[in-house]
């Protein structure tokens, strides 16, 4: 065998030895990673990929980079009671899962059709608002929401039950006002 091939084969070998393993298994033609780039638009057919490797109850954002709960949490809860949700999810057999900041959350909104997703979106969500964990400067008892019926942000005070918890895993991880 030539040196070359040796070499190559060592090289080869080393890395099973190391543990160097496959990217992700997703429910979509790969690659699997995220390369976000907030400056770009994809359709949902390719900036939606469940990950099937979490259970397919998440779903990965090529756009941001984000990975999504499939389901989110169907239960309005106060501000306190979103963040604590995410905190102890287990969405997908993982830990690790947040509040999403107002930028992230609202970055999935279409405002049309309702609800304000992208039209071929793999979530099943409510016409409801969901909690960011974005707290008002001005206000300290009030945070932002997402009305996916319509689309819109609004603040609302954190001991209002009237909203629902939808978490996030990856990105930068909290308020980012």
């Amino acid at each position: 065998m030539c040196i070359l091939s040796k070499l190559v084969l060592g090289l080869w070998a080393i890395g099973l030895g190391l543990g160097v393993s496959a990217p992700a298994q997703a429910d979509a033609v790969g690659p699997y990673y995220a390369m976000p780039s907030w400056d770009q638009t994809l359709p949902p057919a390719t900036r939606f990929v469940v990950l099937s490797n979490l259970a397919s109850a998440a779903v990965l954002d090529r756009e941001t980079g984000l990975v999504w709960e499939k389901v989110p949490n169907t239960t309005h809860v106060g501000w306190y009671g979103a963040r604590e949700h995410c905190l102890q999810a287990f969405t997908g057999g993982r830990m690790g899962w947040r509040l999403p900041a107002i930028p992230e959350l609202a970055s999935l909104v279409d405002r049309v059709p309702l609800p304000s997703l992208p039209a071929g979106h793999p979530f099943t969500v409510q016409s409801s608002g969901y909690w960011s964990a974005t707290a008002l400067a001005e206000e300290a008892g009030a945070a932002w929401f997402v009305d996916l019926n319509g689309g819109f942000v609004y603040p609302e005070g954190k001991f209002s039950s009237g909203r629902l918890a939808w978490c996030v895993r990856g990105g930068p991880g909290g308020d980012t006002q």
